[in-house]
């Protein structure tokens, strides 16, 4: 009987157990209870591996290798550990062994049952594990590794140490796939780890490898890919392909800290590799000067045509009669990228067709901006909102969300990053709204001179009425010419600070660090403060001993700074500036839009119905007093709003609020509307920072002494200025509004 009992544990068929593990009904009258126990445990042992083995027979013809691996991988193990147990087992038995053999002749079924109980629980698990391998027919390498290692964390060593290395199996199956994705750029036809249009495919890879892992994984490998496609004249060195490759075989997947070096430095080497072969130094150049000068608006005359041509087109929809061509879509806006290009630089410019506008609600139709008394409203949300909300300016050029894009296409996207291009779509955004309200504030004081002028024809030096009326007349007007000036001169002010003090003294430090690689590797060094990764083929050395190139790392370590430093600059990583800001672009609007509804004049004419009172009194008319009433709380909202502005700008100079969550190029803007908690994680004045950090702090001092040139803020008062009185207060005026009244004197309209 021991010998049968061997034979069905080594998964032969016995009539012992004729169909499962339960004993022949005719062998229980000659056992002992605890002998027929012992077989019934036994043969339960001998079904189960059967069973177990007839899976992997079933599964190794599957089409998946990581399948075939985890098969070949169990079946040595069972091979190496269970079946030589077996064989051991009747080797004692035959050598009379008195571990197993009792009085040299008989052998306690108890005994064996002891010796095969440590595969009883080891057995289970494996017959879970074939029974859920079979339950799916199709396992991907990333949900078949993330089973196996949630099964390997059991308190059951034997079980825990089989589940890890039929793991390991499927890791080192997987880390070939990589390999050759990695160091050559090819796919496997059959368990591809990406797509034809390299994007990683579901469950390609396990919940262990991190998404920075992921993002380089694609990274290097469609670069590699893409260079072999095109048969550049330059490929990979074989030494480097070598050097990678042992550093993939020291390392798993599941030790995610070493995986994710390795793959780190992979595509640090790689990519200073493409800088120096691939991605040219002129081709960085032109990428960022295109977009300064479409993001950034350093195309001035383009910018300009652009903003028009948005308005026209917002007019001549609304001009139409309702039906899809009110509509406003995407192709008339990129259409009127186009159109705004004739005429200037950027007609000629192939960069242009890279533009695109977005718009992610989809076709809109236009509106006008509103008439309502936006002034108490907006003061309240903005004074009273909360410090870390981020502002969005995305919907202040269109009336609706919208966004400009730029398709990078390769070898660019190896240093653009799509987030870098969210960042620089919020700056246009931002700078679109202010040269937007500040060209229709200039279009309003052209109107409103014009206005008087043709005024001036007919009434002299009055502006007409009765005694009564013509000083509350006088007063109205002067009032909304107090109103515009204002509004021109914080706008000049903040125009100038943007455009003069930040973008362009960033821009040419940036140009000035791509001519000068050691000036800009020293300022990476010591912004980021570890030294950069070396390697042996990254390295141009001259005869002085200096780099002559700027490498792949510093290149992005100085890009990510330049766009941090343009946002700070900009004010955009300071909430509490930008909750003002918006809300005084608004109030710019609305008053624009009153004077466009009033035709362009602050006053209404002589013989408009309601401009004078009724009856021949010396009451004032209805309409002069309901326009007084409107420029008054414009001018009152307004002037809260400036006030309130400097004093905050104030508060970051010595407070130092410029503080956020995260790294420029990653954590800014995850959407394009700025609506989620995405703004900087960096210290306004670093404590050690590198060679131009003081120039982050002086902008906001440039811009707080544009404000206050006149120390119309900084000196203390105990109201607010009051527009009425503007031209008996010139010790109270500002640059602008003093310049503004000179002009207006000399052309005789005051």
């Amino acid at each position: 009987m021991i010998a049968e009992v061997l034979l069905v544990l080594a998964g032969h068929s016995s009539s012992l157990f004729p169909t499962d593990h339960n004993l022949h009904p005719s062998f229980r009258p000659l056992l002992h209870p605890g002998e027929e126990q012992c077989l019934q445990v036994l043969g339960q042992i001998a079904f189960r591996y059967r069973k177990i083995k007839k899976s992997c027979a079933t599964l190794s013809r599957s089409r998946s290798r990581y399948i075939c691996a985890l098969c070949a991988t169990l079946n040595q193990i069972l091979k190496d550990e269970y079946e030589s147990l077996v064989v051991e087992t009747e080797a004692k038995i035959l050598k009379r062994d008195p571990e197993l053999v009792g009085q040299g002749f008989f052998v306690p079924l108890a005994a064996v049952r002891a010796t095969f109980a440590e595969w009883d629980s080891p057995f289970t698990a494996l017959e879970s594990l074939m029974t859920q391998l079979e339950s799916e027919a199709q396992w991907r390498a990333g949900p078949l590794i993330d089973m196996l290692l949630t099964r390997s964390k059991t308190g059951v060593h034997r079980i825990s140490d089989i589940m890890s290395r039929l793991s390991v199996a499927v890791q080192r199956t997987l880390r070939g796939q990589l390999a050759a994705f990695l160091l050559h750029g090819s796919l496997a036809s059959t368990d591809p780890l990406a797509s034809e249009s390299y994007v990683l495919l579901d469950g390609s890879l396990p919940s262990c490898i991190s998404p920075q892992s992921r993002e380089s994984i694609i990274y290097v490998g469609r670069a590699i890919a893409t260079v072999k496609k095109k048969k550049w004249e330059s490929q990979i060195p074989r030494e480097q392909a070598l050097q990678h490759a042992k550093l993939l075989d020291t390392v798993l997947p599941e030790d995610q800290y070493k995986f994710d070096l390795v793959v780190c430095q992979i595509r640090t080497d790689v990519s200073e590799w493409l800088w120096l072969n691939v991605l040219t130094h002129k081709d960085v150049q032109e990428s960022v000067m295109s977009l300064a000068n479409y993001f950034l608006l350093r195309d001035g005359e383009f910018s300009l045509a652009l903003i028009r041509d948005i308005e026209h087109l917002k007019i001549s929809r609304l001009t139409t009669r309702s039906g899809v061509a009110s509509m406003i879509r995407e192709q008339d806006l990129n259409l009127a990228l186009l159109r705004a290009s004739l005429g200037t630089t950027a007609q000629h410019d192939p960069s242009l067709l890279h533009l695109k506008f977005q718009l992610p609600s989809g076709p809109v139709r236009p509106f006008l901006p509103s008439l309502t008394n936006v002034g108490s409203k907006v003061l309240s949300l903005s004074l009273a909102s909360n410090p870390g909300e981020t502002t969005s300016f995305d919907d202040l050029l269109l009336g609706t969300s919208l966004m400009l894009t730029y398709d990078v296409t390769w070898p660019l996207d190896l240093f653009l990053h799509p987030s870098d291009l969210q960042i620089y779509s919020a700056l246009f955004n931002y700078l679109s709204s202010l040269r937007k309200t500040h060209t229709r504030i200039h279009a309003c004081w052209t109107s409103l001179s014009n206005s008087q002028r043709a005024r001036r024809r007919w009434t002299g030096l009055g502006e007409g009425g009765t005694a009564e009326d013509l000083e509350v007349r006088k007063q109205l007007l002067r009032c909304g010419w107090g109103v515009v000036r204002d509004m021109g001169w914080f706008l000049d002010s903040l125009l100038g600070y943007v455009m003069v003090d930040v973008i362009d003294v960033e821009f040419r430090r940036l140009k000035d660090l791509l001519n000068e690689p050691q000036r800009a590797r020293s300022e990476s060094v010591g912004r980021t403060g570890t030294a950069l990764p070396q390697s042996g083929h990254s390295a141009s050395v001259g005869a002085s001993g200096d780099r002559t190139y700027l490498d792949f790392t510093t290149l992005r370590n100085i890009h990510t700074t330049y766009l941090e430093r343009l946002v700070t600059g900009c004010l955009l990583s300071h909430p509490a500036l930008t909750a003002i800001l918006r809300p005084i672009f608004e109030v710019c609007e609305q008053f624009v839009a009153q004077v466009e509804r009033w035709g362009g004049d602050v006053l209404p004419a002589l013989l408009f119905e309601g401009s004078l009172a009724a009856g021949g009194d010396d009451k004032v008319g209805a309409i002069v007093q309901e326009r007084l009433q409107v420029v008054s709380e414009i001018s009152k909202s307004l002037s809260i709003l400036f006030d309130s502005f400097y004093e905050q700008l104030s508060l970051s100079t010595s407070q130092q609020p410029f503080i956020a969550t995260g790294d420029a190029s990653k954590s800014l803007l995850m959407n394009a509307t700025m609506a989620n908690h995405t703004i900087f994680q960096r210290t306004f004045v670093r404590g050690k920072g590198f060679e131009g950090d003081g120039e982050v702090r002086r902008h906001v001092e440039r811009l707080l002494l544009r404000l206050d040139f006149n120390g119309s803020f900084s000196t203390p008062r105990s109201t607010h200025r009051n527009r009425e009185d503007i031209l008996g207060e010139g010790s109270d005026l500002n640059e602008g509004a003093v310049r503004g009244l000179h002009q207006d004197y000399m052309a005789g309209y005051v």
